[in-house]
């Protein structure tokens, strides 16, 4: 078993002073947290995987190809491999859990 607590992982994500933190890694997934402050600007690229996203604080827009959609704790956001897609109004702290599958390059 391998148990993880979101405060540490984000005063780890912090300490290392990036936006992302990959966690864990296994044979059919891997996990990260993302974090974006008011203001800053997503820059991710597309992935090679599919995507899962759980927000667990904070609010914003996603926007995944065409479409876009408000965010906050406890939206669940599906995001098809190689799809361009970023994260922009962020008017909380937002904290995103964020599943690979297969596992992140």
């Amino acid at each position: 078993m391998k148990v993880f607590r979101l405060d540490d992982l984000d005063a780890e994500r912090a300490f290392e002073q990036g936006a992302y933190l990959s966690f864990l890694r296994e044979r059919n997934f891997s996990m990260g947290l993302y974090a974006l402050e008011p203001g800053e600007t997503d820059t991710q690229k597309p992935h090679g995987q599919d995507e899962a996203y759980v927000v667990i604080s904070g609010r914003a827009t996603l926007t995944v190809g065409d479409e876009s959609t408000a965010v906050a704790r406890g939206s669940v956001v599906y995001v098809p491999a190689k799809v361009p897609h970023h994260f922009h109004r962020i008017t909380e702290p937002l904290r995103v859990l964020v599943f690979f599958s297969p596992p992140e390059a």
